[in-house]
């Protein structure tokens, strides 16, 4: 960890919400003019996509599971790797997971390769003179035998929905944007179980704080489900996992966002359209903190 050259990680699974808070600090990245260095999860993937058809495959007939949420098909070393260079010396390696043609033709021409989707740009270093590492993905703070990535975060924030509402989203999106069939969509969620409870879940109790989504009408079987529930039918339950670490005003929280209370000694609820308001007044004060002791 590092005041000099601080890391703040993200992690949440696809569709759980880590685009908000993404977005979140974006604004906030904006409005102090602070140069973040960007990583994204994807670029740790240890195949790329034709590769991870044939490893799952060699799986299914090996009887063994596989899946992008473990630490067989991911790098989890080379993240603590990045994580802990960038924490020393302001730099590290990184790359970049091609996952559109305008992500392609935007990397193709800036490296001058011929790159599809699916596929790796070549490792580069990140830029010197950035003020601090932004991670959003799967792992920000993985921990195995073999590699300990949360121990180099200075900021966890775990953004997670409450596990059936996870899987509306997934079946809801992978349906619309990708045509799977709910049997596959159902087969997926099997295969990734025994990942994300051993590598996914586990992450949550070493966050700083926790954005999780609870929604407020039925979801009790996920695989019916004929809509995502929208943020105004849910609320967010925000926990910090040690408030006096981070300074948090919990009178001031409540007195900015309407209809917000306390369900805890350490954990704020608020309605669901406000996530994104909340995420900003919350974690701007944070970072401002951090960006000054970088000075000190």
């Amino acid at each position: 960890m590092s005041k000099k050259h601080p890391v703040v990680a993200v992690t949440g699974s696809s569709g759980a919400g880590t685009t908000t808070v993404k977005r979140a600090f974006e604004h906030i990245f904006y409005r102090d003019g602070i140069n973040a260095a960007v990583i994204e999860g994807d670029s740790f993937h240890r195949y790329n996509r034709k590769e991870m058809k044939i490893e799952m495959a060699k799986a299914a007939e090996e009887h063994r599971n596989l899946s992008h949420f473990g630490p067989e098909a991911n790098h989890f070393d080379l993240i603590a790797e990045l994580f802990a260079s960038y924490g020393d010396t302001g730099t590290g390696r990184k790359r970049y997971y091609i996952h559109s043609d305008e992500e392609a033709v935007q990397h193709n021409e800036r490296l001058g390769t011929s790159l599809s989707p699916g596929e790796f740009t070549p490792w580069e270093e990140v830029p010197a003179g950035t003020d601090l590492l932004f991670y959003e993905g799967l792992h920000g703070l993985a921990k195995t035998d073999e590699a300990d990535v949360a121990k180099h975060v200075d900021l966890g924030i775990g953004v997670v929905p409450i596990v059936n509402l996870e899987w509306i989203q997934k079946i809801h999106r992978d349906n619309a944007e990708r045509g799977y069939s709910a049997e596959a969509i159902v087969d997926t969620i099997l295969r990734r179980m025994p990942d994300y409870i051993r590598h996914i879940t586990p992450q949550f109790t070493r966050t700083d704080i926790n954005f999780q989504r609870v929604s407020t009408v039925d979801t009790s079987d996920p695989f019916i489900a004929r809509d995502i529930p929208t943020p105004d039918e849910s609320f967010v339950v925000i926990r910090f996992r040690q408030p006096e670490k981070i300074e948090v005003d919990f009178q001031y929280l409540l007195s900015m966002i309407k209809d917000s209370f306390m369900s805890r000694r350490n954990t704020i609820v608020v309605p669901g359209g406000k996530m994104g308001f909340a995420m900003e007044i919350i974690l701007q004060p944070i970072i401002e903190r951090m960006m000054a002791e970088r000075n000190v």
